[in-house]
């Protein structure tokens, strides 16, 4: 099977190609890029007035399969995924039961292959069940591929524990994707501490929260030398102690979602669910230093956090609805429109930010470049057009965003897996 894209503006962060090429794709290889090829094709995709680049890799996904299906599962997250130029997901382990196991990430690699139209990634949690108690089979789950651990949903609260598994992750070769979260801290709050959070009587989560974990998860990387990879930053000081460890020469990398460098607590106008997540929606301050951080280079990855849940768990108080927001069918964007249509950053940064960086993080050589010899994994997306974002469309079973009807630029009009469009075609 060949397939020939024509006419498309690439943006490539490995080769650094930023014009206008041709994609030869043969099988599930990208074979020839070049700024005219001349070739038979059993498909021929018309790419102009688009960009075409990698596909885009998400670190932080939760599929709640198995165990929790009326949220989402793996064919539901994949079309979603697929939607939104999304080729490649890792998938939290606070499933039910919880991935713990070597068997248990084998069984959804092994069904994702068949279910999900995008690849799939099972990360391995630290500790068994996530009880925070004893560590769960680390090195039995790297074997099966999990290529991270994490305790997504909470941190493990035992400094002592913590170091061991970060220990056996460093011999495995896997890395450490940290929620940073004092649980002893939080108090029963749902919102930002602030002004806001009195306004409608709510209780609030300071910043500390999240900062105390990440000053010492940071130091534990530091002791024990395995790859640390902060979860959904939210607050100014995570970006200054990322920025302090790039800085020391520590194998640490952080994260931001875009409803974090988008919305503030001040967006929050009314008590609705909709607008509940973990970490908080922060301060203005706050989202101008997450965006600052992202400018300069020292927070490396944009991944959603898409966490899906019923109408029924949203549609309440803050304090009583779940927390999570979904995001992987907005994400693209989400962040053309709030970050390279302002010139924050280029189509080029967010190519790095949403494909290279999470395949070099995730130590996924084949991925994250349209350059010769790489996996076929190809986003192609119109950034003229315009529209509001429509809960009602989404192919995720969560419809959990505080997004809907927002107005953004730029359009997923084609994804492609392994050479096999699996979204679109273009028009």
């Amino acid at each position: 099977m060949t397939l020939l894209i024509q006419n498309g503006h690439v943006v490539d962060p490995l080769t650094k190609r930023d014009g206008q090429y041709d994609v030869l794709v043969e099988d599930d290889r990208i074979r020839k890029v070049a700024e005219h090829i001349d070739a038979e094709a059993d498909r021929v995709i018309d790419a102009d007035g688009c960009y075409v680049m990698p596909g885009l890799i998400d670190l932080h996904v939760h599929l709640r399969d198995p165990g929790l299906e009326y949220k989402e599962t793996l064919a539901t997250g994949g079309r979603a995924a697929v939607k939104g130029g999304v080729t490649t997901v890792c998938a939290m382990p606070n499933t039910k039961p919880v991935t713990d196991t070597k068997e248990k990430v084998q069984r959804v690699h092994e069904r994702a292959k068949g279910e999900a139209l995008t690849h799939v990634i099972q990360l391995g949690s630290v500790t068994k069940g996530q009880d925070g108690k004893q560590l769960a089979d680390i090195r039995g789950m790297a074997e099966a591929g999990c290529r991270a651990i994490s305790e997504d949903g909470k941190s493990v609260m035992n400094a002592s524990l913590y170091r061991e598994g970060m220990r056996i992750a460093k011999e495995s070769g896997i890395s450490v994707f940290a929620h940073c979260e004092d649980q002893t801290m939080v108090e029963q709050g749902v919102m930002n501490a602030d002004a806001n959070a009195k306004r409608l009587g709510l209780k609030g989560i300071t910043n500390s929260v999240e900062d105390v974990i990440a000053a010492r998860d940071i130091l534990l990387a530091k002791e024990t030398g395995v790859r640390l990879h902060l979860c959904h930053c939210s607050t100014a000081d995570s970006v200054k102690m990322v920025r302090l460890a790039k800085e020391e020469g520590l194998p640490v990398t952080g994260e931001v979602c875009p409803h974090h460098f988008i919305l503030s607590s001040d967006d929050i106008k009314e008590d609705n669910g909709r607008y509940k997540m973990n970490p908080p929606l922060r301060s203005r301050e706050d989202v101008e230093a997450l965006r600052r951080g992202l400018k300069d280079g020292v927070m490396d990855v944009i991944a959603t956090d898409h966490a899906p849940h019923s109408q029924e768990e949203k549609d309440k108080s803050m304090a009583h609805a779940a927390f999570g927001i979904v995001g992987l069918e907005t994400s693209a964007a989400l962040t053309f429109t709030s970050l390279v249509k302002t010139g924050m950053l280029t189509m080029m940064d967010m190519a790095e930010k949403m494909s290279s960086n999470p395949a070099r993080i995730l130590g996924l050589e084949d991925r994250g470049s349209i350059s010769e010899g790489k996996a076929a994994d190809i986003m192609i997306f119109d950034p003229d057009k315009t529209y509001k974002i429509d809960k009602d469309t989404f192919a995720s079973k969560g419809k959990n965003t505080p997004f809907d009807g927002y107005e953004v630029s730029g359009e997923v009009v084609c994804t492609i897996v392994d050479g096999r469009v699996v979204y679109g075609p273009v028009r």
